[in-house]
């Protein structure tokens, strides 16, 4: 195995173990997953219940119904293309996978039940649902190993191909740099989303290059440029405009969100989810 991954999933055991003890991921979630009933809402009702999509073609505010549910069901979706090959290296890739093993083994911990799946361009990769440690393994290998430079995926099929996919109601974590538009609604009708941002620093503080070649990772393509000031402030405006529109929609949804950079203890970042 290689010895890189063989300690981000020794390191992240150990974190889990130690410091996510206690964090329960059932914590994330009210009264459960399994669904019961539509019904007309009613005075005191609580108005994050409300079907929206429902109300709105029936002119009439309802609400879901849900059953307690004692065991969790744990998504971890991964969207994944070049786009995570960023300056020198894949450090985005691999933080992305880290947080995935780091969620997996919290639901193992919490004897939940977990299941990975992995969209590039040319593959789906998921896991049975599962409690066991191999599966575990096997996924953040994929994750690890994926060869990503030169790829896109495309977020709209890979959000309906989720969709159908996951049948019962879970938490579900969507991880991606979120750098590209992308239409969580689907999903927030039946799961509870959390969206896991992943990025460098660079990406949202940019240094002054001059005369620089730059490389496209998604497509592998190559653009000579001087990247000055005037560049950096075109860029950071287009990045604040293409962010402050993921937040609505995430709001809009009721979609939680985290930003998770490459340098960052990623553990501590997700503690926060759980308390």
């Amino acid at each position: 195995m290689n010895t890189a991954l063989k300690a981000l999933q020794l390191k992240a055991r150990h974190q889990v173990y130690t410091l996510l003890s206690g964090h329960n991921l059932s914590k994330l979630h009210g009264e459960g997953y399994d669904f019961s009933e539509l019904r007309e809402y009613q005075i005191g009702d609580d108005i994050r219940k409300i079907n929206w999509t429902i109300t709105a073609k029936l002119g009439k505010p309802y609400i879901k119904e849900l059953h307690a549910n004692r065991e969790l069901s744990v998504v971890v979706a991964a969207f994944m293309d070049g786009s995570l090959y960023y300056g020198t290296g894949n450090a985005k890739q691999t933080k992305l996978t880290e947080v995935a093993v780091l969620l997996a083994y919290a639901a193992q911990q919490n004897s939940d039940m977990f299941t990975g799946i992995s969209y590039t361009q040319d593959k789906i990769n998921s896991t049975v649902p599962t409690k066991q440690i191999y599966h575990i393994e096997q996924f953040s290998k994929e994750l690890f190993e994926a060869s990503l430079l030169g790829t896109k995926v495309n977020s709209v099929s890979s959000v309906e191909n989720l969709f159908k996919r996951v049948h019962k109601p879970s938490l579900l974590f969507v991880l991606s740099d979120f750098l590209e538009e992308i239409d969580l609604s689907l999903l927030a009708q039946k799961h509870e989303v959390i969206a896991i941002i992943i990025r460098d620093r660079e990406e949202e503080s940019p240094k002054k290059l001059g005369e620089v070649t730059l490389n496209n990772p998604r497509f592998n393509t190559k653009l000579d440029t001087y990247f000055g000031k005037r560049s950096i402030e075109k860029y950071l405006a287009k990045l604040e405009e293409h962010d402050q529109k993921i937040k609505e929609h995430f709001a809009c949804y009721d979609i939680r969100s985290v930003k998770i950079f490459t340098d960052e203890e990623a553990v501590s970042k997700l503690v926060s989810l759980f308390v």
